[in-house]
């Protein structure tokens, strides 16, 4: 074994723990709000806001600090991240009241840039093709769940002895996350004389922030707050109007209005929140609901849905995810995009027409997605926003993707459910309005798929498929289109 090989594997031991990390806060709550609840004597929905405060805050994160850790070391803002993530879990574990856990799981939230902060220190060490995509579909994989261990075991620990060791567990990883990024990983500094925009990130988190708590409160269907909603919104619109000005004027700026308008920028996060439109809210809202639902789904109970659904959807995308990395470098990264998009759509299609009458057609159908999208349209969305990011500012584009993938997320949320009960409507209480929300998926996952024309190719990041005397001259033209 070489030098490099060595030092790539203990690279891949610290990237690994710091994802895993983030992940176990992502997912490892879900089964455990009930056991939240009732030990706080707080009620669902008060619960439930720790869980928007978490999703908000790791949004507003990771739209900055990819390109904050450009300027100061992304070792140094990994470190700091995983901190501060460890602190935030100890506060969690000894909460004594709803308020102080909200606070918990926004210091939490810092590690929305993580997965996006550990892919550009892969493409820093690793600058081969082959290996880069190899590794890249491994740390990836680990952001669709860790192969639904995480909910099994938070469920476990919360039916056993509480939500608090849930919480001391995230502690512990984080905390050992932390300590093998500093010793393992080496640094890297690209954009070490650029001065970070802090007048541009301002108003653009107010943006995205106001954006994201109007859509959690839409989702709310009838026991919305419409006036909030507005309100919401107009901050919104005034924040990013301000954003655009102030980095039209501004020599370091986080996202120029030039470079909003590539294609590498404008098309990839169109096609991920599209993406994650038609796809989140199905799997994780729609597919759930119909499952447990008595009286006209199959009545799973809360674990049983778990283990029937979630997990294989988990688990294939966590084994495919490196494979779909290893082909993106000779296949194409678009390429294999587009076959995780067209297969969830196949997916979808499946699910609408017969998922909801045969409980085997229906994992049948999740499993397909957890192929498709989880194992390679969700890898190649994260790894395609590294490729394509400019050189002056690499840590700009997968910032940007990761408030793509929660806006799409929360999109999904507020959309997809309105659908669902205008169907209950016109077909009473029958699987049609379920139906309805997951066709309507469907639909917006086509766009995606459609949309995904638009991104272009990252040929500096692939192997030409025919070498000759003229190559070198070819790819170095392409390379050069590849950002327009």
């Amino acid at each position: 074994m070489n030098d490099r090989t060595m030092r790539t594997g203990a690279l891949m031991v610290a990237l690994l723990s710091a994802c895993v990390a983030f992940q176990l806060n992502a997912s490892m709550l879900s089964p455990v709000l009930p056991s939240i609840a009732t030990e706080l004597g707080v009620d669902e929905a008060a619960v439930g806001l720790s869980q928007t405060a978490f999703f908000t805050s790791a949004a507003l994160f990771a739209v900055f600090v990819p390109r904050l850790s450009d300027i100061k070391g992304r070792r140094r803002v990994l470190v700091v991240t995983l901190a501060l993530v460890a602190v935030g879990s100890v506060l969690a574990a000894l909460a004594p009241s709803i308020f102080v856990l909200d606070v918990a799981r926004v210091i939490q939230g810092c590690s929305g840039s993580v997965i996006a902060i550990c892919l550009l220190m892969l493409r820093a060490a690793v600058p081969d093709a082959r290996r880069y995509g190899a590794l890249m579909g491994v740390v990836t994989a680990v952001n669709g769940g860790i192969a639904g261990v995480d909910v099994l075991l938070g469920g476990f620990l919360a039916t056993h002895s509480g939500f608090r060791p849930v919480f001391w567990l995230m502690a512990v990883v984080a905390l050992g996350a932390t300590v093998l990024v500093a010793w393992l990983a080496p640094e890297s500094r690209p954009s070490e004389q650029a001065v970070m925009d802090w007048r541009g990130v301002v108003p653009l988190v107010v943006a995205i922030g106001c954006v994201l708590v109007a859509l959690n409160e839409v989702s709310k269907l009838a026991a919305a707050n419409w006036v909030l909603v507005v309100v919401l919104g107009a901050v919104a619109l005034v924040s990013f109007t301000v954003f655009w000005f102030v980095e039209r004027a501004t020599p370091h700026a986080l996202a120029s209005p030039a470079r909003l308008r590539q294609r590498s920028t404008w098309a990839l996060l169109l096609t991920t929140t599209l993406a994650l439109t038609g796809i989140f809210a199905t799997v994780n809202g729609l597919v759930v609901a119909f499952a447990q639902n008595r009286e006209i789904g199959f009545g799973l109970a809360a674990d049983a849905t778990s283990l029937l659904l979630l997990c294989p959807y988990a688990l294939v995308g966590w084994a495919v995810g490196p494979f779909a990395g290893r082909l993106a470098p000779h296949m194409g990264y678009l390429r294999v995009l587009r076959l995780g998009l067209g297969g969830s759509v196949v997916a979808l299609a499946l699910m609408a027409a017969a998922g909801l009458t045969s409980l085997p057609l229906l994992i049948t159908a999740v499993v397909l997605l957890g192929i498709a999208y989880a194992g390679m349209a969700n890898i190649m969305l994260n790894g395609l926003a590294v490729v394509l990011s400019p050189q002056d500012a690499q840590g700009f584009l997968p910032g940007a993707n990761c408030g793509a993938f929660n806006f799409g997320a929360g999109l999904s949320f507020a959309v997809l459910p309105v659908v669902q009960l205008a169907g209950g409507r016109a077909w009473s209480s029958a699987p049609g309005s379920y139906a309805a929300a997951i066709g309507c998926g469907l639909v917006i996952t086509v766009a995606a798929f459609a949309t995904s024309y638009l991104i272009p190719r990252p040929t500096a990041a692939e192997i030409p498929r025919h070498r000759s005397a003229g190559d070198g001259l070819l790819t170095a033209t392409m390379e050069g289109k590849a950002y327009s």
